[in-house]
């Protein structure tokens, strides 16, 4: 007897097919046309947003509850882990370790120990595993060692997803170049590090003929050079997170080290700026972030603490305020949070439509809560929104067409 569930009753939101009012039905795991098998167990989804999951990409630490909490039902780890994921054996043993309920597709660094010098064994991480190949949360300064990577990429057929600042303009910098910088006294570099890592990468991109994906975009100058990339033909997709959508640099003002992140928060302008190439299709990808760090690497002075964010619990309520605030419509948002980065990785998930994976998710899109740093699900809670009212969670979530509990 095959496996059937039956969702009745739902606001189906899907990349592809837009909204409607109706059913799905999935089977043996998968999204089917037809008539209701008789012993199908039916959900009644009480007209809830029923979506595709989240394809969270580029997280930097693999987090069960927060995903859960988020709608997310696959990661992209980083290949920073430890180890580093630059050999097989490390990308096959994470990419395991998440099912059935959280699928893992690791991605691989794209030179030894991520030190930007030695190219790793990309074909034989493929091979293990790997959905594409990284720069990690740093910038590949060797142009040459740059093109070499792309140039193998291309041939594997791989995505490379880069970390796009200038390590030399960036140093040991904080903050980015600024008033609010300034008055804080925080070293500081200036945003133009971001436009001169997105040049070098989409030339040599567009020389080599390889996928790049720039994992997180944030100024005017960055979204600018992309839009003229894609124009050209260069197969480039870039993504961004929530806080550079929804915050500015001021969120630093009073020191707190939740809003020190990479890249570092920006101005109003470019803020805007983010916003914009969201709305107009410049982004492809809205991801978490997902970085989380306990006390004792934030609660220190602000040039002394780690860079990250807790977010991935966050990542659904603050999109949908996104979606509420007319800056995407539902489709397209759900095209940022699942089809989009499956195409980066090269999955066929993320919608809605008949043969997909059962991957989906059920929302109770006006349910009110406060993210509280203190009780956020996950590993840790320090994110730049504690304290922020917002609306929507998951009310249930299915992988494969199996129930994932909270």
């Amino acid at each position: 007897m095959t496996n059937a569930l039956h969702l009745a009753d739902a606001r189906l939101v899907c990349p592809a097919g837009g909204e409607r009012t109706g059913d799905l039905l999935i089977v043996d795991g998968i999204i089917v046309e037809g008539p209701v098998p008789d012993h199908a167990r039916t959900v009644d989804c009480g007209g809830r947003l029923l979506a595709p999951g989240i394809v969270d990409l580029g997280v930097g630490t693999i987090d069960r509850a927060a995903a859960r909490a988020g709608g997310i039902v696959r990661v992209a780890p980083l290949p920073d882990q430890s180890p580093v994921l630059d050999e097989p054996g490390a990308v096959q043993r994470l990419a395991l370790i998440g099912r059935p309920d959280l699928w893992i597709h690791p991605i691989a660094a794209a030179t030894r120990g991520l030190k930007g010098t030695d190219l790793a064994e990309m074909a034989v991480c493929r091979s293990a595993g790997a959905r594409a190949v990284g720069t990690g949360r740093r910038w590949i300064a060797d142009s040459g060692v740059m093109h070499r990577v792309l140039a193998y990429a291309r041939d594997l057929d791989i995505t490379v997803v880069s970390h796009a600042e200038d390590a030399g303009l960036v140093g040991d910098a904080v903050a980015t170049a600024g008033e609010t910088a300034s008055r804080l006294g925080l070293p500081a570099a200036p945003a133009l590090a971001e436009a001169l890592a997105i040049a070098r990468d989409l030339m040599l991109a567009e020389d080599t003929g390889a996928r790049l994906h720039l994992r997180c975009v944030t100024t005017a100058a960055g979204f600018a050079l992309v839009r003229a990339a894609k124009a050209r033909g260069v197969r480039v997709t870039c993504g961004t997170t929530p806080a550079y959508l929804l915050l500015s640099d001021i969120a630093m003002s009073d020191f707190r080290t939740f809003a020190h992140l990479s890249p570092p928060l920006r101005g109003e302008g470019d803020r805007r700026a983010t916003l914009a190439a969201l709305a107009d299709g410049t982004i492809d990808v809205l991801s978490s972030g997902h970085d989380p760090r306990g006390p004792e690497e934030k609660r220190l002075p602000y040039a002394d603490a780690t860079a990250g964010a807790a977010d991935a619990a966050t990542l659904l309520a603050l999109s949908l305020g996104l979606a509420r605030d007319g800056h995407v419509t539902l489709p397209r948002l759900f095209a940022l949070l699942a089809t989009g980065p499956a195409a980066v990785l090269g999955l066929e998930t993320g919608t809605l439509a008949p043969g997909m994976p059962g991957d989906v998710i059920l929302i109770d899109e006006h349910a009110p809560w406060q993210v509280d740093a203190d009780t956020l699900p996950g590993q840790a809670g320090n994110t730049p929104f504690d304290g922020l009212p917002v609306q929507g969670r998951v009310t249930a979530m299915w992988k494969g067409g199996r129930e994932i509990a909270a």
